[in-house]
């Protein structure tokens, strides 16, 4: 009996110089430091979203879901270039109406 206690000592301090050893040359096996607290990685671009950055967004989880302030943040983001990209069009179409009457008479030379 006693000689299986001693086995089982000598295998638990083996198994712990073993994993200190791998604690110390690898480390916790965290490619980068932890995110700081109320930062993200979500990111989009400042300008010229397009649905392929839409698509690539990857938002942190958190106990019911996704973070909703990362989610609340690329939805205002997205909403800003919408309503820009409107506010475009919509210039365009008005330049398009009253600064061109030709094309709106139908001249194809004009065109």
């Amino acid at each position: 009996m006693q000689t299986m206690l001693l086995y089982l000592l000598i295998m638990a301090v083996v198994i712990a110089a073993v994993f200190a050893l791998v604690w110390f040359v690898f480390g916790r096996g965290e490619d980068l430091p932890p995110v700081e607290r109320g930062t993200t990685l979500t990111r989009l671009p400042r300008a010229g979203i397009t649905g392929d950055h839409v698509r690539q967004l990857v938002f942190s989880q958190s106990l019911r879901g996704y973070s909703a302030a990362e989610v609340d943040w690329a939805m205002e983001k997205l909403a800003r270039e919408l309503d820009e990209l409107r506010g475009v069009v919509l210039d365009l179409q008005a330049r398009d109406g009253t600064d061109h009457p030709h094309v709106a008479d139908g001249d194809p030379a004009e065109r």
